[in-house]
């Protein structure tokens, strides 16, 4: 058994557009907002980890850690530029631990981002899409310009298929996100109001993506900017920074596992890696399905947050859509699921994603969410990140740390 480990501070920024911000500047705020949560200095640290996707082609920037090291306090220290696809935050957080693990330090830092925009807010959609596309393989690319919504699109088509399962159930996932981040004063959507007919049905701001597949506007993820950050730390770590345990969460179970990147290889719908790992850290943390009360899954489209709901083990296999338009997934059901507003409403700036899942679900156990959005006893939460068409999957069990 390892020695536990804690987030002993979390920090984002607004998701939605960080204008001028260059990535040595993003870093620095991440490192810096962190540390100030629990008035640290950043020479605290021992070890550290930078999570991004789309640096080298959006940003032209490599070697993310010599930047964090750039920070005073921190060069000399052992720190990675980290990258997983969509999962690189949660990978990065991982990395963090693996080394706190191994004796390198008691006390680390991970930091997750994307600068997806312009220096004015404005987007390429074309460049994004090339950029992000790479992240597929290279036989499932032919005939799709937009290629990860032209992959989910299909994944969509197979799970109403297969449990048949219709448009309007999975349009409860975005509509329910979006009231959620109604709420969420960090939130790129915070200001659009939709209504569930709004997201099921075709309209001026609804349109269909791709020819003859099901997926609409509303199903999608935002193109977002946005940093996180997170402390992690060892009992021993605790102290050095004066935190106490009961302003802490556990990050009690963590487990990782990455399937063939060719969807050819596999049966997507079933996601057995994903499954594999979250089984994993559930029984780390020793807890189960039934004990967790507050989710964060990687909805990158409506169809991800069914399927996201059945590998953490809310609802059975085909069952996912159907939690949600029972309500369960609502901040007041079972399980409060997305109360963030999850990647379709939140935003998803891909670095950011993993560690902004870890982030919202400690402020859900620490009760530290807007009123509207948190969950009544908060008990224990999981989280579930994934890279590429669920080939990598990131999966965590949090719960307090007193």
């Amino acid at each position: 058994m390892h020695k536990p480990v804690y987030i002993a501070a979390y920090h984002q920024s607004e998701f939605g557009k960080l204008m001028g911000m260059t990535v040595p500047e993003i870093i620095k705020a991440s490192v810096g907002g962190v540390c100030q949560e629990i008035k640290a200095d950043p020479s605290v640290v021992d070890v550290g980890s930078v999570g991004a996707t789309c640096t080298y082609t959006l940003n032209q920037q490599g070697l993310l850690a010599g930047l964090m090291a750039s920070i005073p306090g921190l060069a000399g220290k052992p720190i990675e530029s980290v990258e997983n696809a969509c999962a690189s935050g949660g990978q990065a957080i991982l990395s963090v631990i693996y080394k706190l693990l191994l004796g390198f330090g008691e006390v680390g830092i991970a930091v997750g981002f994307e600068k997806m925009r312009d220096n004015e807010g404005k987007m390429d959609g074309k460049l994004i899409g090339q950029a992000l596309g790479v992240f597929s393989h290279p036989d499932e690319r032919p005939g799709k310009t937009y290629i990860f919504p032209h992959i989910f699109a299909e994944v969509m088509a197979d799970y109403m298929k297969t449990h048949g399962v219709t448009e309007r159930d999975l349009a409860y996932v975005s509509s329910i996100e979006y009231g959620n981040a109604n709420n969420n004063p960090y939130a790129q959507m915070r200001k659009i109001k939709v209504t569930l007919d709004d997201c099921a049905n075709i309209g001026e701001r609804n349109k269909y993506i791709i020819e003859g597949l099901p997926l609409k506007t509303y199903d999608c993820s935002q193109i977002t900017d946005g940093y996180a950050a997170v402390i992690v730390a060892t009992e021993e770590g605790l102290k050095r920074l004066g935190v106490a345990k009961a302003d802490t969460v556990q990050i009690a179970g963590f487990a990782q596992a990455t399937d063939s990147l060719l969807r050819a290889d596999r049966n997507v719908l079933k996601a057995e890696g994903a499954r594999t790992a979250m089984a994993k850290a559930y029984e780390m943390a020793g807890l189960t399905p039934q004990d967790v009360n507050v989710a964060e899954l990687h909805d990158c489209f409506t169809v991800m947050g069914a399927i996201g709901t059945e590998v953490v083990g809310k609802a059975a296999y085909g069952q996912g859509a159907k939690y949600w338009v029972d309500g369960k997934a609502s901040v007041g059901g079972e399980c409060g699921i997305n109360t963030s507003g999850g990647l379709i409403a939140k935003g998803h700036p891909v670095g950011a994603t993993g560690v902004a899942m870890l982030g919202w679900s400690a402020w859900q156990l620490l009760g530290k969410v807007p009123p509207a959005l948190q969950v009544k006893n908060a008990k224990a939460a999981a989280t579930f990140n994934i890279g590429g068409p669920i080939c990598a999957s990131v999966c965590t069990v949090l719960k307090p740390g007193a």
